[in-house]
């Protein structure tokens, strides 16, 4: 394990103490067992500039790993001013609902894709900016709310990159 250690209590910690999860993950973020070969975990808490985020996360939906993209997102979130955490949120709800979408979760996802759609649309109208950074929040909205209705209909998983959406158009 090269991010975290298993302490005596089975634990995986990282080099803080704190529980961190080594075990490798698949583009989906599921977890493998250990020794498996999964793909290179998403470094978290990593403080990016708004373009450097959309850039980021936009590579990470286009490779078909928005479980990714949406820690990308919660960086931002997290790390970002006061006044756009609910943007950076939407957008990782957005991510997260393409992710469960793409397990086959079909209740989870149009849930989560519906729940990111109200989020953006909600920033857009309290700070009536429809473009910030670039994303157009509206169309990425239309873009949930209709992969949502359609994994409800035919619930088996999609294409997590054939269905990744553009932050940027």
């Amino acid at each position: 394990m090269t991010d975290a250690d298993t302490t005596a209590g089975g634990r995986d910690r990282d080099a803080g103490g704190r529980a961190r999860n080594a075990r490798p993950r698949d583009g989906l973020g599921r977890p493998l067992p250990y020794g498996a070969d999964g793909v290179e975990r998403q470094p978290e808490g990593i403080v990016r500039t708004a373009p450097e985020t959309v850039a980021e996360a936009q590579a990470l939906l286009d490779a078909g790993r928005p479980f990714h993209a949406h820690e990308v997102f919660e960086d931002a979130w997290k790390s970002g001013p006061e006044d756009e955490r609910t943007l950076w949120r939407g957008l990782a709800q957005l991510a997260v609902g393409l992710t469960h979408a793409a397990r086959g979760n079909a209740t989870g996802g149009a849930r989560l894709l519906r729940r990111g759609a109200g989020a953006v649309e909600d920033w857009e109208v309290t700070r009536g900016e429809d473009r910030p950074y670039g994303i157009d929040l509206a169309r990425l909205a239309g873009w949930a709310r209709e992969l949502a209705g359609r994994v409800e209909r035919a619930p088996a998983p999609v294409d997590a990159a054939a269905e990744a959406p553009r932050l940027v158009s």
